[in-house]
């Protein structure tokens, strides 16, 4: 058996080709059961997020398998390769062509490195954000569910997570923001102590706001208002949260309870003037503000951060904090590459222990029919009359001589081919000290 992976993700191919090879989750099982059906397929795994689609497949192998099952003939790898494109090409109705032409396949170690990079957010279009761990979680569940990675795939996955969590617990490669709405909200959080008891206040209605109310809501902060232009928007956005929408002529009054607030909008004029916002702290007794624009034209007056107690961040700023982030991460990152390789050296280990111990196994079955045999003839042999210390003798030499039998024919083979390797691993198998 041997691990394969099929893949097309952000890098290989645009979001149009990404959309039809996604998995909605109705058609995940039925995909899941017509993989595993394909020829000499065991197991099978279903990536599916918005930036990747990935086929993560257990296959059996012939004897062309070299010694430690790490590498077969390429026509081999190219015909599983051709089986999982067709399979993928006839299920979403996409042109065969154009599929391989921005897919990407590996084979049994590198698909370990895969998934665990995969895992640890090293491949993802974010480094190091977190989200895809908890998708790979989840595509794992369903296979396992539907007994589809019960074996080799299933440790594969399992070695993965705990890679995962391991870069996650002794690197940085996760705690420094990476996107403006990530970072505004990191921010807000090292400003305030007690954050999930504070009030947002999201002035517009567009991708970056849904991004920052998504991680607020993540950390725990429930009191969100959404102002915008169109009350329609800003309601149907907050929906999604179980924020407040309201109209942007309502700014002054949310003011008054807003501890944070993050605004980003088309306007070409500020939205946000020094005298609303010392109004405001005026009502709210001076209580600490942090305002984050990151709009361009600005939303907000640059002399709102004159106030005392206003504590205003552009997008300059925060694109200060991210460049931080993104060099932090990188360093991360290496310390990452060093603990996933030996995850994959850890779980290779383990599944050559794994072969062995099959192989022992099948030696001692195979040793235990011959005693049975010869134990058996000894009986009847004692039954006819025969002499114990006879029968003893013939029991002795005849489970010996059938031990020692194959392993010596074949020896003498691999001899008088040449290949002394073979012999020199006999002789450390029996553990023979002497001279050869």
């Amino acid at each position: 058996m041997a691990l394969v992976l099929l893949g097309i993700n952000h890098n290989t191919a645009n979001v149009s080709l990404r959309e039809q090879v996604a998995f909605p989750p109705e058609r995940l099982n039925d995909a899941l059961r017509q993989v595993e059906a394909l020829a000499g397929v065991n197991e099978a795994v279903i990536v599916s997020t918005c930036n990747r689609t990935e086929l993560y497949v257990d296959v059996d192998c012939n004897d062309e398998v070299q010694a430690q099952d790490t590498a077969v003939s390429d026509a081999s790898q190219h015909a599983h390769q051709q089986q999982l494109l067709s399979w993928l090409s006839d299920f979403h109705d996409v042109n065969f062509e154009e599929l391989s032409g921005c897919s990407y396949f590996s084979w049994y170690e590198d698909v370990i490195r895969h998934l665990m990079r995969v895992a640890c957010g090293l491949d993802s279009m974010v480094l190091g954000e977190p989200q895809i761990l908890g998708q790979i979680k989840s595509a794992y569940a369903v296979g396992k569910e539907l007994g589809a990675a019960k074996g080799q795939l299933g440790r594969a996955f399992q070695e993965a997570f705990s890679i995962a969590k391991e870069v996650r617990t002794d690197t940085a490669i996760g705690e420094n923001p990476v996107s403006v709405a990530y970072a505004s909200v990191t921010l807000a959080e090292q400003i305030f102590s007690d954050f999930g008891s504070l009030n947002a206040l999201l002035i517009g209605a567009g991708h970056t706001i849904e991004l920052v109310a998504r991680h607020l809501t993540e950390r725990g902060l429930s009191q969100i208002v959404i102002a915008n232009r169109t009350l329609g928007n800003a309601v149907n956005l907050g929906e999604k949260f179980g924020a407040r929408g309201v109209l942007l002529s309502d700014i002054p009054e949310e003011l008054e309870t807003a501890d944070i607030v993050v605004s980003s909008t088309n306007s070409q004029l500020p939205l946000l003037g020094k005298g609303a916002v010392e109004r405001a702290l005026k009502v709210r007794r001076h209580k600490p503000m942090l305002l984050v624009d990151l709009a361009v034209p600005r939303d907000i007056e640059p002399e709102v951060g004159q106030i005392a107690d206003a504590y205003l961040y552009s997008v300059d700023d925060i694109r200060d904090v991210i460049e931080d982030g993104v060099k932090s991460r990188a360093q991360a990152a290496e310390q990452a590459a060093a603990i996933i390789e030996r995850g994959v050296e850890d779980y290779l280990r383990q599944q050559r222990e794994r072969n062995a111990v099959a192989t022992l196994r099948e030696y001692r079955e195979h040793a235990d029919t011959i005693r049975e045999a010869e134990l058996e003839k000894a009986m009847k042999m004692l039954a006819k009359g025969a002499e114990p210390e006879a029968v003893l003798a013939s029991l002795a030499r005849g489970v010996t001589n059938k031990l020692i039998h194959a392993p010596s024919v074949k020896m003498k083979q691999a001899s008088a081919d040449g290949r002394d390797d073979v012999v020199q691993l006999a002789r450390e198998l029996f553990d023979l000290n002497g001279d050869s």
